[in-house]
């Protein structure tokens, strides 16, 4: 079967996703896979909607809107790849024993290509007590130009995800104070479909997630530099030891599920942010978010890597 999958955006924690066309994951399923690139991640969720592609990956943060917006969204996730946040807070110098605390005073440069990064962090503000409008925050940039600003000592701190924070680290221009992931669980990217495909395309559905729990078993087997030299690829900018590195850091840190569950715990924490942010005015339940029935069958099914 022919299936449009659309590519949220190019990134390195996205890498399972490119494991799986490379290492025949889909093709191994009966799946006829072609990627789309939205010009914004926002309109992913719409595109879906409208039947301009079957899948979709990306943040379940989109989902959360559309019911919001509108309670006959019928939106919804069914495998989750990415569990935990991949990004990093990078300071100008060494803070060891960093708290929350700490982004009261400096200069921090978020993230503004895509608003998680930023929900996030004002959430992990509010759980530590701390309003983040208290947060002296620089002028939306990329995260490109915030790396420059560091360099130049016009900003303090700033949010990115890889390789940025490994080619500061790699200069000794930057420090990590803070690693996203080692907060939890925080559902940060899943397979989405639409209720009404999956109702007329259960075993489509099961085959994807087959295929990509396979692939996941795949990357949990395999080191870094045995998945950069799989997808490197999708990522020609980035040399290969680079991309070995930050997979490796992705596996230690576990920002890559394991099996395809959502995680009832990181989508709750995902909801809550959102809610605490103004995201969204009203929390629906787990199962207003998420079909969990494809992943419990796939997991009991136990396949083998690919």
């Amino acid at each position: 079967m022919k299936l449009t999958l659309i590519e949220n955006f190019r990134a390195l924690f996205y890498a399972p996703f490119y494991a799986a066309a490379e290492l025949g994951a889909w093709r191994a399923e009966g799946l006829d896979v072609g990627m789309i690139t939205p010009k914004t991640s926002a309109e992913t969720i719409q595109i879906l909607a409208a039947g301009g592609a079957e899948v979709s990956w990306g943040g379940p943060m989109r989902l959360m809107i559309a019911l919001d917006r509108d309670p006959a969204s019928d939106s919804v996730a069914f495998c989750e790849v990415v569990g935990r946040d991949p990004f990093f807070l990078v300071g100008r110098t060494p803070k060891p024993g960093f708290t929350m605390k700490d982004l009261v005073g400096p200069r921090v440069a978020v993230v503004s290509e895509v608003p998680t990064p930023g929900i996030c962090l004002d959430r992990d503000l509010v759980l530590a007590g701390i309003d983040p409008k208290q947060v002296d925050r620089a002028p939306a940039r990329t995260m490109a130009e915030n790396v420059a600003a560091l360099r130049a000592g016009e900003v303090d701190v700033i949010q990115v995800f890889q390789p940025f924070a490994q080619s500061v680290l790699a200069e000794g221009t930057g420090h990590v104070w803070y690693r996203a992931a080692d907060r939890g669980l925080a559902c940060y990217t899943t397979l989405n479909t639409t209720r009404a495909f999956i109702r007329s395309n259960p075993d489509t559905i099961l085959r994807v997630t087959r295929a990509m729990y396979r692939t996941q078993k795949w990357v949990a087997a395999h080191s870094g530099a045995q998945l950069a030299d799989v997808v490197a690829g999708y990522l020609p900018d980035v040399p290969r030891d680079v991309l070995a590195a930050c997979f490796d850091g992705y596996k230690a840190t576990g920002v890559w599920s394991t099996d395809p569950t959502v995680q009832r715990a990181g989508l709750e924490w995902k909801r809550d942010a959102m809610v605490s942010c103004g995201a969204i005015a009203s929390a629906a339940s787990y199962e207003g978010y998420v079909d969990p029935r494809f992943a419990q069958r796939i997991v009991g099914e136990d396949p083998p890597a690919i």
